[in-house]
């Protein structure tokens, strides 16, 4: 009789135990939500859309707001898809994290106004005054040798971002060319100081190491600095020493786009 009474026990005990895992599974999987963003689906907790009270997704979420359903159920917003990720990835960060290069400012501005996030729209205008503050800021990259700085090649452009494109290339070319890096040369912000500058017959070498190890000639790099920009979609101005004549001659390129 004691053997059956606890068997009976166990039985109850183990109902209950399943009754209580059921129920939140399903109280997890209510806290789902998937969102239908112009074609676009996006699925994350209840928590992370209700995360500011009085917001655009606060209010659908609680009822505050009536938001049409598309054909599966899935309440649908009809704004911009792709820029919806960064509405999101704010939501569950807390603060605006965007991809390098990221250049749609003024459309991500009125999807957060939309939305009616007004911490993340100040975020987004704050970055993109100050984006067109710099790009009318015109910065300059200078290559010389640490000995004669009137040799060597300046380079101006309004846009900082290519700058540094340029600026990371030649170092990395030269990392990988080095063994004594960083000996041989010196990084600042806006300036490549090379420890040994020489000139040849064939024209004007960076040279690294006392074994005339090098990178490449100045004339080479003024070619690759050109088509990198052209690439990227500048212009190439007329040289800033326009006595020399002729760009391979020239101490400066300066770019606009």
């Amino acid at each position: 009789m004691e053997r059956k009474i606890n068997r009976r026990e166990k039985e109850c005990e183990e109902k209950h135990s399943n009754s209580e895992g059921s129920e939140q599974e399903k109280d997890y999987k209510t806290s789902l939500i998937t969102l239908n963003v112009g074609g676009y689906l996006y699925i994350t907790q209840k928590q992370t859309l209700t995360k500011y009270p009085d917001s655009f997704l606060e209010g659908i979420i609680n009822g505050k707001i009536m938001c049409p359903f598309d054909a599966d159920g899935h309440y649908f917003i009809d704004r911009d898809g792709l820029l919806f990720r960064h509405i999101l990835n704010f939501l569950r960060n807390g603060e605006l994290l965007l991809p390098e290069g990221f250049r749609e400012n003024q459309l991500l501005a009125q999807e957060a106004d939309f939305f009616q996030l007004k911490v993340l729209s100040d975020a987004v205008k704050s970055r993109w005054e100050k984006e067109q503050l710099a790009s009318r800021e015109t910065t300059f990259l200078e290559i010389t040798d640490s000995h004669d700085r009137s040799q060597g090649l300046r380079i101006f452009c309004n846009a900082p971002d290519f700058i540094a494109k340029i600026k990371s290339r030649i170092v990395l070319v030269s990392k990988s060319r080095l063994d004594g890096f960083p000996e041989e040369f010196s990084v600042s912000s806006n300036i490549i100081q090379f420890k040994y500058f020489i000139k040849s017959e064939n024209g004007t070498r960076l040279v690294l190491k006392e074994d005339n190890t090098f990178v490449c000639t100045l004339e080479t790099l003024k070619f690759e600095a050109i088509m990198m920009a052209l690439k990227c979609g500048f212009r190439l101005l007329t040289s800033l020493d326009c006595s020399k004549g002729s760009i391979v001659h020239s101490d400066a390129l300066h770019f606009i786009k």
